[in-house]
């Protein structure tokens, strides 16, 4: 029958513990794998490149950066919008602080100056949390565009106050500027995407993902069994910001190449991120992919739908999407709070019993 898992067994401790046990899993994640870096390359065009991909990539990597820090350690945080923008003025000025070395090297950069910046907002986590830390990030959120605004350095002292990528090309392959080609921008966001999936399921499944879990549900019991909540929250911080940044640089250099602050990194940014670990599943890298997957492919289904088939002005299709978007949070929040990834769960352990009652 489909999908069963006779003849799976763990010989190993390794084996028990990797990330796709069911040999089904791992084939399905081989192929997917398989499309997106040999497959999509050679199909893709500027529209698919622009509208969908690049940016579902990149908003992956924020909801991985959030999810950890929310879903993982339990702390608050509505400042992603602000982050984002660490990274991507970070990345500005690295780019044109050192435009020999290399755009691997910027991004990673940029999201280490990010983490650090990371770490500096998340000193209050130590004294508040809940409702009150939640507001300290929102405060860190408007500090950080005000201050990438009114500081002109920042931006090179443009008159316009905008930052603009200027042309950077990897092994020779123009990535950045106005004439790069889809395939390009789309694989080098593909690399940081996988490696920051890689990177974010192996840390939540080790120890340092159990110190946040532990913090998580009870952060006085998990002080008493042993974790020091200084160093897990901080950490959490750490990474959170990390991933975030380099989603922000990747933001600014590969998908629009030129941003203002306040337009591009509002608190509406930090919002969506937001949302779309509530509706993919806190907790969950898996629910990452799908929370940014499905705010990222509504928008263009409510486009086609709404305006190109049924002819309703541009206003009604982007208040409804506006109002479905709402709607599910509620539902999520009161009917399923882990989001489309206990979805997933639940019709795997259901498709595993079929055609017998679960």
């Amino acid at each position: 029958m489909f999908y069963r898992e006779a003849g799976d067994f763990s010989s190993t401790y390794a084996e028990d513990q990797q990330t796709f046990p069911i040999r089904f899993d791992r084939y399905r994640y081989y192929v997917v794998l398989f499309i997106a870096i040999v497959v999509v390359p050679f199909i893709i065009n500027d529209y698919w490149a622009n509208s969908l991909l690049v940016p579902f990539l990149i908003y992956a990597i924020a909801a991985i950066g959030l999810n950890i820090l929310v879903g993982y350690c339990g702390q608050v945080s509505l400042g992603t919008g602000g982050f984002m923008a660490v990274g991507a003025y970070a990345c500005y000025k690295l780019m044109t602080a050192m435009p020999e070395v290399s755009m691997f090297i910027h991004v990673i950069l940029a999201g280490v100056i990010t983490a650090a910046v990371g770490v500096l907002f998340g000193l209050p986590s130590l004294r508040i949390k809940g409702f009150y830390l939640a507001v300290a990030t929102l405060a860190a959120q408007f500090f950080l565009v005000w201050l990438f605004n009114r500081v002109p350095w920042f931006y090179n002292y443009s008159a316009s106050g905008q930052i603009n990528a200027p042309e950077r090309d990897t092994f020779g392959i123009l990535i950045t500027g106005p004439n790069t080609e889809a395939w390009a921008t789309y694989l080098f966001c593909l690399i940081f995407t996988i490696a920051s999936a890689v990177v974010a399921r192996n840390l939540t499944r080790g120890a340092s993902g159990r110190k946040w879990m532990a913090i998580r549900d009870m952060d006085i019991a998990a002080e008493i069994i042993g974790v020091n909540p200084l160093r897990a929250k901080l950490t959490a911080f750490a990474v959170s910001s990390f991933f975030i940044g380099i989603s922000g640089a990747l933001f600014f250099a590969i998908y629009l190449g030129a941003v203002e602050v306040g337009e591009a990194f509002g608190i509406t940014k930090s919002f969506l991120v937001l949302f779309m670990i509530i509706i993919g599943g806190l907790g969950s890298i898996f629910g990452s992919f799908a929370g940014a997957a499905f705010l990222v492919l509504l928008p263009v289904v409510l486009k086609v739908v709404g305006v190109d088939w049924l002819g309703w002005p541009t206003d009604i299709v982007a208040h409804l999407q506006l109002v479905i978007v709402g709607g599910l949070i509620i539902v999520f929040l009161i009917a399923e709070p882990h989001g489309i990834a206990q979805l997933w769960r639940v019709a795997k352990e259901k498709l595993r019993l079929w055609p017998f009652p679960h």
